[in-house]
């Protein structure tokens, strides 16, 4: 008597792993880091990390007289902003952005020798007003006075800006508020006088 094979019901093994890259496919396409839904969530965690860090600038500010963290001697974002750990905040993890390629910091640590995400206009007084810029994801160059239309964040990631890369970026005012803005100027963003634009270190 001879056995017949009978034809499975089932997925065989290389349809499973068919589907299998087809859905990891388009997860990276619609869901993944690179997306546009991807990148909108790492806007938003991005906004939440500014305004935590504007909490610890103001209790800052609060205790010298009305001035976010300056060191004249600054070449670069980290070091006026790593004034504020320990004393003003613990979680290193605000100064890097959720979509940024930075290593993570240590925790409760100045970190003025490492890199962080963010650019940081030196010299804004507390009371500068909800139009004056304060920190913001890393910028194209440390240009204070951008007129609509000129580049603000870089489109492609690199040494000098591009966090979210084409999806442009956020920027927290010295009032505590954040918005997001594309990667060209939509509105004129000017800088107080005499106030300093540092990038994180290259």
């Amino acid at each position: 008597m001879m056995l017949r094979a009978h034809p499975s019901d089932g997925f065989s093994y290389i349809e499973l792993l068919v589907c299998t890259a087809i859905i990891l496919i388009l997860y990276a396409l619609y869901l993944g880091p690179s997306s546009a839904a991807g990148q909108a969530k790492r806007k938003a965690e991005c906004a939440q990390h500014l305004q935590q860090m504007h909490l610890s600038l103001a209790l800052y500010a609060q205790e010298h007289n009305g001035t976010f963290p300056v060191r004249t001697d600054a070449s670069s974002s980290e070091q006026p902003l790593s004034l504020l750990v320990p004393q003003y905040t613990s979680d290193t993890s605000v100064f890097i952005c959720p979509a940024g390629r930075q290593a993570k910091l240590p925790e409760a640590q100045v970190f003025d020798n490492r890199r962080i995400s963010y650019s940081y206009y030196m010299g804004v007084r507390a009371d500068a007003g909800p139009s004056v810029p304060l920190v913001s994801d890393a910028q194209v160059d440390t240009t204070t006075v951008r007129p609509i239309g000129t580049p603000l964040f870089a489109e492609k990631r690199s040494a000098t800006g591009g966090n979210h890369v084409q999806y442009g970026g956020n920027v927290l005012f010295a009032d505590g508020h954040v918005e997001s803005f594309p990667n060209r100027v939509t509105r004129d963003l000017d800088a107080s006088a005499g106030v300093k634009l540092l990038n994180p270190k290259p």
